[in-house]
């Protein structure tokens, strides 16, 4: 079996420009004595809105590692793919991100389910969890319930990565199941028998994204309870164990934070966290590296600037449109988003401080960053003038990518947390 490293970071490229910038973060924090290593990710909708296909991903990445002699290990991932989009990854990718969560709830074959039902009655009663103050108490009840919520979804992540065996060797590849886009978070208990359900369908997952109580919002900070998700995130973690010293899982199966790019409330959490119970970690970033692009653009100035003007313009009159597949993980107000015509009258630090996320600056704000986080169709609209645009200007556009990955991302959670 391939086995990811502990520690694994993803860098999402809505355009695939930015490869080497990337992976010099991995770099830098390689050389910093953080074992980190880079997925890259771009999921099925971003390739059609851009007009990308994923050999495209697989070649940037491809290209950063041989441009900047880098030796470690580096995955493409196939990000929130499910059974009926993954065939065009199969060829291109070696981590897959199996997306189930529009199959939580959906009702099972009953006999199937009766059956599973009888399986997990060996864990009713008492089920504690080593680290856990308070054991969990298992009735049939609640293993009904667990069952004709998850058990669909555990089946259809099982028919997807069969369909990769089908075409790639088992050794040749991540598999990580990704519950998180629902309006729920999963419970301790649940986590549990989900990965019963994914070893009784001999799922190898290495790494495994559940919903967390909380906003994780696209690009901005965690909104929460940051005491609460600490429980459950170290519940979480001592759940994982349980099922790997007590399951056929792999060794090294670990939590996947998506959404995870700007979570700096909860940065020092999982950070404390991963180092005290010696656990992995997958954070996944996505739109973070264009939001820089456009930060970019922006400090270039002139035409460059123009260009940043006119993304957050079109961006604005089309909200409704641009906001509508995100529902679930933005929230803007569109009362108190600026005017374009004021936009427009930005010069390039107030427009690269509005966008940049840094907390606590006095021009920061996170509406803005949220409109245009979503707005990366305009830029794929704009086509060969918004890519030549990002050549013209790379040196400054690389070196904000750069610095935002490792010393915004990678140095709260690895070195400050």
């Amino acid at each position: 079996m391939k086995t990811i490293e502990s520690y694994s970071f993803g860098v999402g490229d809505r355009f695939t420009m930015q490869g080497r910038a990337q992976l010099k973060a991995i770099i830098r924090a390689n050389e910093a004595g953080i074992p980190l290593v880079p997925v890259w990710n771009k999921s099925n909708r971003e390739h059609q809105i851009v007009g990308t296909v994923p050999e495209d991903t697989w070649q940037e990445a491809t290209e950063a590692v041989g441009a900047l002699g880098y030796k470690g290990s580096w995955y493409v991932d196939a990000d929130h793919i499910n059974l009926s989009s993954v065939d065009p990854y199969i060829a291109h990718s070696n981590f897959f991100t199996l997306d189930v969560a529009d199959r939580i709830g959906v009702p099972a074959d009953r006999r199937e389910a009766e059956d599973m039902v009888k399986k997990l009655q060996a864990f009713e009663g008492s089920l504690e969890i080593p680290g856990i103050e308070q054991p969990f108490t298992v009735t049939e009840e609640l293993l009904e319930k667990t069952v004709q919520k998850f058990f669909s979804a555990v089946k259809e992540a099982a028919l997807i990565y069969n369909r990769i065996l089908q075409v790639r060797e088992a050794d040749d590849f991540i598999a990580e199941m990704s519950m998180d886009e629902v309006d729920e978070a999963q419970t301790p208990v649940e986590l549990f028998f989900i990965l019963v359900m994914a070893d009784h369908f001999g799922i190898p997952l290495q790494t495994i994204a559940p919903k967390f109580t909380g906003r994780f919002n696209k690009g901005v900070d965690y909104v929460g309870d940051i005491g609460l998700f600490r429980k459950e995130f170290e519940e979480d973690l001592l759940v994982i164990d349980h099922a790997v010293n007590t399951l056929n899982l792999p060794q090294n199966l670990k939590l996947s934070v998506h959404s995870g790019s700007d979570k700096f409330s909860i940065y020092p959490v999982i950070g404390s966290l991963i180092r005290k119970h010696q656990k992995g970690i997958h954070i996944k970033t996505a739109g973070t590296t264009w939001l820089e692009e456009v930060i970019g653009l922006a400090m270039a100035g002139g035409e460059a600037l123009k260009m940043a003007h006119h993304i957050y313009k079109e961006a604005y009159r089309r909200m409704d449109e641009l906001c509508a597949p995100y529902a679930t993980v933005i929230d803007i107000d569109p009362d108190r988003l600026p005017s374009p015509d004021l936009v427009a009258s930005w010069n390039s630090e107030k427009f690269a401080d509005t966008l940049r996320h840094i907390p606590g600056h006095t021009d920061y704000d996170p509406m803005f960053r949220q409109l245009i986080h979503v707005g990366y169709k305009v830029a794929s609209e704009l086509g060969e003038a918004y890519t030549a645009m990002l050549a013209k200007h790379a040196s400054v556009v690389e070196a904000q990518v750069t610095e935002n990955i490792m010393e915004r991302h990678i140095r709260r959670l690895f070195i400050e947390g």
